[in-house]
C-alpha cells in the first residue's frame, strides 16, 4: 500500500473537518442555530450523559457549526482534538482549568498581552490559584520560578504587542524537564507561521477573533490539545489521572486516552464554566479561517517593508519587528516561525507618550482600535488603553512603554499605509 501524503495547508484551511451537509448537500457548514437536540431514546440521551457514545446534548456543550472549527483548527495545529470557547481570556482560562487546584501556580512570561498579564495578576487569584512573571529570554530563571506547585508555563510565540519571538524548543524543554505542559497562545503567529505543537508544546490557545476570523466580526477562542502529554505520569494532575465524582468515578485519562483533555474540556468546562462559542461565531471564523495563507502572507510582507522603513525614519526611536536583521529575535524566525515574523510590532516615537497619543490621533487610514489581526491596519497606544492598569515597570516589561505605538500591519496597498504613517509622524513630532 502506498503511503498517503498528508493534505497541504492550504486544503486543510478549507476542506478540514468540513463535508457536505447530509440532509440538504449545502457545500458550505451551516449554521446550527438550534439550543437542543432530539435525542434518539432514552437510552441514547443516557449513554451521551455518561459520556459512553459522542453526540450533541445541548449547545453549552457541543454544536455542529462549532465541531466543524474545533477539528479545523485543531488540525492545522497538528493537534488531537480542541475546544471552542467564547473569547480568547475564555481560552486561556479553559486551558488551565483541568490543570490547576487552589494554592498552585503557573510561570508565565513577562510579555504577554496586557488583559492577559490583569488576568494572571488579579482576576485568578479568585479561583486559588497564582502567577509568577519571568523573562523567558532567561532560561534559567524560567526554570528556577518552577517549584513543587507548578503546574503550567504559559507564552505567546509571537508576543503582543512587541512581536517579540519565544525559544518555544528551549521553553519546552524546561516543561517537560519538570513534568508539567507548556501553553503557547498562537493568536498573533496563527497556525500557518508557527506550530507550536511541533517546537514541543502540549497546549495551544488562541483568540480566533484575530487572525484566524481575520475581519474584526466576532469574539472567539479555542483550546487545542497535543495528544502528546501524559496525564498520569504523576500525581499533579488529579482532575484527568482520578475518578471524577461527576461521572460516577469515571477517569478522563482512562476512558478518552488521548482525548482525554478535549472531553475534559467539554465535558467538564463548558458545562460548569459555560464559556460557549455560539454557531455564528463560529462561521465566521470558519469562512475566515479558508484565506488565512493568503492573508497572513500579506501581513508579513507589509509588515516587514514598512518596518525596514520606519526604522531608517529619524522621527522614530526604535522598532521591534523580529523580521529585520537588527531584531535580537531576528535569529529565531527559521526555527519558531519560518515564513515570517507576524504582521505585529510597536514603534517607539522620539516625542514620547504626547506624540504617541497626536500620532495615534493623526493617522487616516489606520484604524484606532483594541484588536490585532484584522485585513485592516490598526494603531493603538498600549500604555494609555490596553496595558493601562500595569504599572510602569510591568509595561516596559511587556514591550509597551508610554513611548511606544503597536502596529497591526493589514493587508492594503503598503505604499497607502506609508503615506498615512509618514503624514501622522509629521504631525506628531512637529
Amino acid at each position: 500500500m502506498s503511503d498517503v501524503k498528508p493534505l497541504g495547508f492550504d486544503t486543510q484551511q478549507i476542506h478540514a473537518g468540513a463535508h457536505p451537509d447530509p440532509a440538504t448537500g449545502a457545500r458550505q457548514t451551516p449554521i446550527y442555530q438550534t439550543t437542543a437536540y432530539v435525542f434518539r431514546d432514552a437510552d441514547h440521551a443516557a449513554a451521551l450523559f455518561n459520556l459512553q457514545e459522542v453526540g450533541y446534548i445541548y449547545s453549552r456543550l457541543t454544536n455542529p457549526t462549532v465541531a466543524v472549527l474545533q477539528e479545523r483548527i485543531a488540525t492545522l495545529e497538528g493537534g488531537i482534538g480542541g475546544v471552542c470557547c467564547s473569547s480568547g481570556h475564555a481560552a486561556q482560562i479553559m486551558a488551565l482549568f483541568p490543570l490547576m487546584q487552589p494554592g498552585l501556580n503557573v510561570v508565565v512570561s513577562t510579555r504577554l498581552y496586557g488583559g492577559t498579564i490583569t488576568q494572571f495578576s488579579h482576576t485568578i487569584k479568585r479561583f486559588g490559584w497564582s502567577a509568577t512573571f519571568v523573562d523567558f529570554d532567561d532560561e534559567a530563571a524560567v526554570a528556577a520560578a518552577i517549584d513543587e506547585n507548578t503546574r503550567a508555563i504559559f507564552c505567546e510565540s509571537i508576543a503582543n504587542p512587541g512581536g517579540y519571538i519565544t525559544d518555544i524548543p528551549a521553553i519546552a524543554k524546561i516543561a517537560d524537564a519538570a513534568g508539567i505542559p507548556l501553553i503557547v497562545d498562537n493568536t498573533s503567529a496563527t497556525p500557518y507561521l508557527c506550530n507550536p505543537i511541533a517546537l514541543g508544546a502540549t497546549l495551544v490557545v488562541h483568540s480566533t477573533t484575530k487572525y484566524l476570523t481575520g475581519n474584526g466580526t466576532v469574539t472567539g477562542g479555542c483550546v487545542v490539545d497535543s495528544g502528546n502529554f501524559d496525564w498520569g505520569a504523576n500525581d499533579k494532575f488529579p482532575s484527568l489521572s482520578q475518578p471524577e465524582p461527576a461521572y460516577h468515578g469515571l477517569v478522563f485519562k482512562d476512558t478518552f486516552g488521548p482525548m482525554a483533555y478535549t472531553f475534559h474540556g467539554i465535558a467538564i468546562g463548558l458545562r460548569d464554566l459555560g464559556m460557549t462559542m455560539n454557531p455564528q461565531a463560529a462561521h465566521y471564523t470558519l469562512m475566515g479561517t479558508e484565506t488565512l495563507s493568503l492573508r497572513m502572507q500579506r501581513h508579513v510582507e507589509n509588515a516587514l517593508e514598512l518596518a525596514t522603513w520606519l526604522e531608517k525614519d529619524p522621527r522614530v526611536d526604535y522598532v521591534t519587528y523580529a523580521g529585520l536583521p537588527s531584531s535580537p529575535y531576528y535569529g529565531r524566525i527559521e526555527t519558531v516561525c519560518p515564513k515570517g515574523a507576524g504582521g505585529l510590532f510597536t514603534i517607539a516615537l522620539k516625542g514620547g507618550y504626547d506624540a504617541c497619543l497626536k500620532f495615534v490621533d493623526s493617522l487616516e487610514i489606520f484604524s484606532h482600535v483594541a484588536n490585532l489581526g484584522d485585513t485592516r491596519s490598526l494603531v493603538i497606544h498600549s500604555a494609555s488603553t490596553t496595558h493601562r492598569q500595569l504599572s510602569l515597570e510591568q509595561q516596559e516589561a511587556a514591550g509597551a512603554a508610554p513611548n511606544v505605538v503597536r502596529l497591526s500591519i493589514g493587508i492594503e496597498d503598503v505604499a497607502d499605509l506609508k503615506v498615512d504613517l509618514d503624514q501622522a509622524l509629521t504631525k506628531a513630532t512637529a
